[in-house]
């Protein structure tokens, strides 16, 4: 059985000094809700959703979904470049950690102090890092081994998520 207080040392991309990323099972309720939201995204490349949760409370809900897309915009870029192509091509209005930012928001609600669960992803980039900061977001949480799971590096079946049709040899 795997020993889950063994989290491997991850080279995130980017991560602020004073931030770390915490880790949660399938089965935590919050995690569970951000995962059903990737069910209506549109990223073609890398689904993802996020609640920010307060007081026990869901109070921000966000996907990266856009513009349905079959072929990722962002195809062959490194893992954390070119999101532009995400906003001019696909019209994503923005990640999923700031779209469950900005719901809060318009919702009327602070999120000085809340937690932030997020699926489909093994790291935060700097843009959604500066967001959850200048929001204040306490603690970031993953779903336990999404550095195994959600990272194309890694995970073989993602290599050709979002993959232009062009480049599909048969």
């Amino acid at each position: 059985m795997e020993d889950k207080n063994l989290i491997p040392k991850i080279k995130y991309y980017y991560m602020p000094e004073d931030k770390h990323v915490l880790y949660v099972d399938l089965d935590n309720e919050f995690m569970l809700e951000a995962k059903k939201l990737i069910k209506g995204g549109a990223c073609a490349k890398q689904p993802a959703g996020a609640v920010i949760v307060k007081d026990g409370k869901i109070i921000g809900r966000g996907t990266n979904a856009g513009k349905l897309m079959n072929e990722c915009a962002r195809w062959g870029s490194a893992t954390g470049q070119n999101y532009h192509l995400c906003k001019e091509v696909c019209h994503q209005e923005g990640h999923a950690e700031d779209m469950a930012v900005r719901d809060a928001i318009k919702n009327k609600f602070n999120c000085e102090g809340a937690d932030i669960y997020m699926y489909g992803h093994w790291y935060c980039c700097k843009p959604c890092w500066d967001i959850m900061n200048e929001h204040k977001i306490a603690n970031v949480y993953l779903l336990y081994n999404s550095w195994n799971l959600f990272n194309p590096e890694i995970n073989t079946e993602m290599k050709d998520w979002g993959k232009p049709k062009a480049e599909i040899k048969n």
